[in-house]
């Protein structure tokens, strides 16, 4: 067996010994643990830290009481997947069972600037999506060059080692840390023999399994649509129709010659008849989503979005304010539809909490575009609470892929709080580093309740309030008025007089207007 730590050309790598696994239940452990596996000496990823899913011993939110609720988990988990169906290409069977399909993979990823943490961190990551898209990591390769070979993205040399890891291992899957051409695809599946994905592929799959509303789910197919678009392929003569000049020798007779149409062609026409008839679903979706928006702006109802890496704990956070009973799971992109809950300031002003969507490195693009209308919650957001898993060894990675977003969005000019989670896995040391990168953040824990009140107190400052004076008299059989100033303004002095209720408010200008035929007239001359 050749040693894999030898160059090839182009084709170097880095490589140290691995230590063995402490944890066989650890994606990161796994993937350590091929070490002594048959295929030893293949493992290409040094020890670390770095995790993307967390153990339970290291603080998984289990459902607590704050989480309401959790019959979802108990539906998604109903039909699990099972081990020993091959997916190799040369010998493809027991299709009808592919849905319950345990695949097993084996990671490959080029890194052509940054350090080899950053690398592993990424490779990392792709294990953790795709732990959670149903699949076991066997190994990984990890492999330094100036640039993706543009035929089969590895280098010759080490797409023929990763032919033979996944031989060794009995790997029926191979995906590749970044978006493939499909070229590269085809000349790599050539190659090992086996299917090969990429990380684009691995997240919508994800979705697809987590997608829930209509919405969420038309969102997800048209992301899919224009991923599968330009990666269409035939097999062979099966997949053609069209009939050229040789038709006649080859038997099929008159009336067979002429232009013709492959079934490639027409499954091309498929999917654009159906991406654009979701694209007119989703603008039928509109007009619901801006009634609600438009009902909460009449109203001066403040939104606050909470936005963040996936897994970082958003849906926990909001559990933990208003008992929401959103879905909490340790997997990335557990929840996809975004949830609205109202809730108060310590003065009594409404507002609205709304989890969205989770963000990752290298998020697809389309993926972006398919979301645009559930980001649009952020861009119309008056406050962002950005959640960072502050156990994370990158918070740095988060920080910047999550703003990266916003401002595709449009929405950085938003008042932004940063909130580190998980704070009960934090050392004294890392919060002195994190309160470096972010010194107004703030450290709170969903699970154990640390901190909430600090970001309840700072969310209700960032808040717009009432900036509009008035000096009121409002009859005793007006008490919706008194309920209006109660929940959309600020209320400064009450007195009970004979003509009704004297009241000092700061109100907003939008609901200034209903106000007018109460005002004290000498409040208007000062």
């Amino acid at each position: 067996m050749n040693d894999p730590t030898a160059p090839r050309g182009n084709d170097a790598v880095e490589n140290e010994p691995v230590e063995p696994a402490l944890d066989a239940d650890d994606v990161v452990a796994r993937v350590l643990a091929s070490a002594d596996s048959k295929a030893a000496g293949y493992s290409l990823f040094r020890s670390g830290s770095a995790q993307a899913l967390q153990t339970q011993a290291s603080g998984e939110y289990d459902g607590s009481d704050h989480d309401g609720d959790q019959s979802e988990r108990a539906d998604r988990n109903a039909l699990r997947r099972v081990g020993g169906l091959s997916t190799e290409l040369e010998d493809v069977t027991e299709v009808e069972y592919r849905q319950l399909r345990l695949e097993n993979v084996v990671l490959v990823g080029v890194y052509t600037h940054g350090t080899v943490d950053d690398a592993e961190n990424s490779m990392r990551e792709l294990a953790a999506l795709a732990e959670t898209a149903g699949a076991t990591v066997l190994d990984g390769l990890l492999q330094r060059r100036a640039t993706p070979d543009p035929s089969t993205y590895l280098g010759k040399g080490k797409a023929q080692e990763v032919a033979d890891i996944v031989k060794a291992l009995g790997a029926d899957t191979v995906i590749a840390d970044t978006e493939l051409a499909p070229s590269q695809r085809r000349a790599l599946e050539d190659v090992v023999k086996v299917k090969v994905i990429d990380r684009t592929a691995v997240i919508l799959d994800i979705f697809s399994q987590h997608a829930k509303s209509r919405e969420g789910k038309a969102q997800v197919e048209l992301a899919q649509m224009a991923y599968m678009l330009p990666r269409l392929r035939g097999w062979g003569d099966s997949m053609s129709r069209q009939a050229g000049g040789q038709v006649g020798g080859t038997g099929a007779g008159m009336g067979s010659r002429g232009p013709g149409e492959t079934k490639i062609e027409l499954d091309r026409r498929r999917i654009h008849t159906r991406m654009s008839k979701l694209r007119k679903q989703m603008v039928e979706m509109k007009p619901a989503r801006e009634a609600k928006r438009a009902n909460r702006k009449r109203n001066s109802v403040p939104s606050v979005a909470i936005v963040g890496y996936t897994n970082a704990g958003k849906s926990s956070l909001l559990n933990r304010i208003t008992k929401a009973g959103v879905l909490v799971e340790n997997s990335l992109f557990a929840t996809l539809d975004a949830t609205v809950r109202k809730s108060t300031t310590a003065d009594g002003r409404l507002y609205t909490l709304t989890d969205t969507v989770g963000f990752v490195r290298n998020l697809p693009h389309q993926l972006v575009e398919a979301f645009r209308s559930t980001l649009e919650e952020v861009a119309d957001a008056d406050v962002i609470v950005h959640v960072v898993d502050g156990s994370h060894p990158d918070p740095v990675a988060q920080l910047a892929t999550v703003r990266d977003v916003i401002s595709e969005v449009g929405a950085r000019d938003i008042p932004e709080l940063v909130v580190f989670n998980k704070s009960d896995l934090i050392s004294d040391d890392d919060r002195l580093v994190l309160r470096g990168l972010e010194p107004k953040a703030t450290f709170v824990s969903a699970r154990t309740g640390e901190g909430i009140e600090t970001v309840l107190t700072a969310v209700a400052l960032l808040l717009p309030t009432p900036q509009i004076e008035l000096d009121l008299l409002i009859p005793y059989d007006r008490g919706d008025l008194i309920a209006v100033l109660h929940d959309q303004g600020r209320i400064e002095a009450t007195e009970y007089v004979e003509a009704g209720t004297h009241v000092t408010a700061f109100v907003t200008l939008e609901i200034e207007p209903q106000f007018a035929p109460f005002v004290i007239l000498s409040a208007l001359s000062a």
